[in-house]
């Protein structure tokens, strides 16, 4: 590594989601461990809709392919599905040809409710009240969503964030939207605790520059330009009482040289060496834009995944982001996205070598190469400590390189559910972050064996108790979690209790459990896998939180919860001790 210097959060108890697996015309294959020699997922048979699906700890509940105007044939780039968002009992899934909704009410058997055609990709969306945020990039973009050709780019176009209200679902009313200089390739939301009638928009374009002609500000220079578009973002203020007057306020140069004020202070060039092929690392990591910025108001911070750098930013004033630390890696070709953990001390950053649409999870791509790459934060800095890859490798047929995805809330452990494309999806374990571990998987085969083609999961995010994946040639899948020698059934239930009225992966909050039963129980599991808490000791814990929950006597159940607390001989601040007073504190 080198250096370069809204709404609450909810809680209820939550039942397991269905062991059974909806399986949709294909074939299930399953395995309780990640050894690479053994690993249905190598050598995968494949298939476009009846592909056979390798699980590890992941229960398929159902598999819904694409229709109507957004169902393309594999390789369709104007029809790909993109990401993700959660409002209610409703999935939002993005698409270069407009949004598709998704209800999520029951998880085993979700509907398609409505779709909405907007081509002009990539159509990442966000969700903010009645409010929808979509990314449009491609001149093919038009102000009116149509599909007609564009014959008057300064009347017509339309490449920045659309905004609409979403008030009513099935039926969504676009209001006037931003157009930006390079369009928006991804858009983050910003909330501001000072600030509750605005909420911020940080805009990412990636693509070519408009002419000054078509959009106004608009400078096709280079750095030595007064005012050069490249190496900067927008931020766009949404007022919340009158969305339709959103506006840039500000484009901060976060990737300026703070000594020198170079705006292009931070890598502009290739610095790897060449692939063993011969060939040059593709895309090269020269910072001018950030690709996926990731916030996280409450603390104050913001991960930006920008081309050639990882950096780290200061959100406490929203409108003008400061760069607190930069990090570059030789292996990394394209710094894509990124993921706080759950208390914001740590954050993974993804690798999309390739740009997503290479096969970069063969048996002779390096370990280091389309991966995450994981820091712990300290004192506002940003501390590698190791990568983690996909452990297993796929065929020259997939596109495969680490992408979106989340963090999955059980108590005392750090775990994110990870979209790989091809790939499939991968659940793991980042606690310690110097030792990442696999704990749970669902893959399938080529789409199309024997030629390379553009499929597999963009994005696979927890919302409330179950995994949702975005495929971007087949559709929408909904999977769920099951028991475990690596998750127990105590944990999976903890994380389900946590429920939000949103969820947009970019805009982190804290989520943080509410005393339970689940919660107490899933500390008592991990000390038992730790080691921490056995024999007798283990048995006399569990016996007293039984005796605990099925007393009517609330003074009595804190009594024994604070006896089994005693019995464990852990230390006062061991998260089941403490786990254990908030609960008996919350029953006094």
């Amino acid at each position: 590594m080198m250096r370069t210097s809204h709404p609450p959060v909810r809680w209820r108890r939550r039942a397991i989601a269905a062991a059974g697996a909806l399986l949709l015309g294909t074939s299930l294959m399953t395995a309780t461990a990640a050894s690479a020699e053994d690993d249905p997922r190598v050598d995968l048979p494949g298939g476009y809709l009846d592909a056979p699906v390798a699980t590890s700890n992941v229960d398929l509940l159902a598999s819904l392919p694409k229709q109507g105007a957004f169902d393309g044939a594999v390789n369709d780039f104007a029809k790909v599905n993109s990401d993700l968002a959660f409002t209610g009992d409703h999935a939002i899934v993005g698409s270069y040809n407009g949004f598709q909704v998704y209800d999520v009410s029951d998880p085993a058997a979700p509907t398609l409710a409505s779709s909405f055609v907007c081509p002009g990709g990539q159509g990442d969306v966000s969700v903010y009240g009645d409010l929808l945020f979509m990314s449009v990039e491609e001149t093919r973009g038009r102000i009116d969503c149509g599909s007609a050709p564009i014959t008057d780019p300064v009347t017509q176009r339309f490449r920045g964030v659309r905004i609409f209200d979403i008030s009513d679902l099935s039926n969504p009313v676009q209001l006037p939207g931003v157009q930006t200089c390079r369009g928006s390739h991804t858009h983050t939301l910003v909330t501001d605790p000072d600030d509750p009638e605005n909420v911020y928009i940080y805009n990412s374009g990636t693509s070519s520059i408009r002419s000054e002609l078509e959009l106004a500000g608009c400078s096709t220079g280079d750095a030595t330009t007064e005012n050069p578009t490249r190496w900067r973002i927008d931020v766009i203020k949404v007022p919340l009482a009158a969305p339709e007057t959103a506006a840039i306020v500000s484009q901060p140069r976060i990737f300026q040289d703070y000594e020198t004020g170079a705006v292009n202070g931070l890598q502009n060039g290739p610095t790897q060496p060449l692939h063993p092929s011969g060939v040059p690392y593709s895309p090269s990591p020269n910072t001018n834009t950030c690709h996926d910025i990731t916030a996280f108001p409450e603390i104050g911070l913001a991960a930006g995944a920008c081309q050639g750098n990882g950096i780290l930013l200061d959100i406490t004033d929203p409108v003008n982001p400061v760069r607190l630390d930069a990090v570059a890696d030789v292996n990394f070709a394209y710094w894509h996205s990124a993921t706080f953990n759950n208390d914001g001390t740590k954050v993974v950053f993804t690798d999309e070598w390739g740009g997503g649409t290479g096969a970069r999870c063969r048996e002779t791509d390096k370990p280091e190469w389309g991966a995450n790459a994981l820091f712990d934060i300290v004192d506002g800095k940003l501390q590698f400590a190791s990568y983690y890859k996909l452990p297993v490798p796929q065929s020259t047929d997939q596109n495969c390189v680490a992408h979106n995805g989340s963090i999955i809330p059980v108590p005392g452990r750090d775990i994110m559910v990870q979209a790989w494309y091809q790939g499939g999806m991968s659940i793991f374990d980042f606690t310690d972050t110097a030792n990442p571990v696999e704990i749970a998987y669902l893959d399938r085969g080529p789409a199309i064996p024997g030629a390379f083609n553009l499929a597999g999961f963009w994005s696979t995010y927890w919302y409330d108790g179950n995994v949702y994946g975005s495929e971007i040639a087949r559709g929408f899948d909904a999977m769920a979690l099951t028991e475990s020698g690596m998750m127990s059934a105590n944990e999976i239930a903890a994380a389900g209790e946590i429920e939000q009225s949103e969820f947009n992966a970019q805009l982190q909050t804290m989520l943080e459990h509410a005393p339970s039963y689940n919660v107490v129980r899933s500390y008592v599991d991990q000390a038992e896998r730790a080691g921490t808490l056995s024999g007798e000791q283990l048995a006399k814990v569990e016996k007293l939180i039984g005796k605990a929950e099925s007393t009517k006597s609330g003074k009595s159940a804190s009594g024994l919860l604070t006896a089994a607390a005693s019995e464990s001989g852990l230390p006062a601040d061991s998260d089941l001790v403490q786990g254990l007073a908030a609960l008996a504190a919350s029953l006094r």
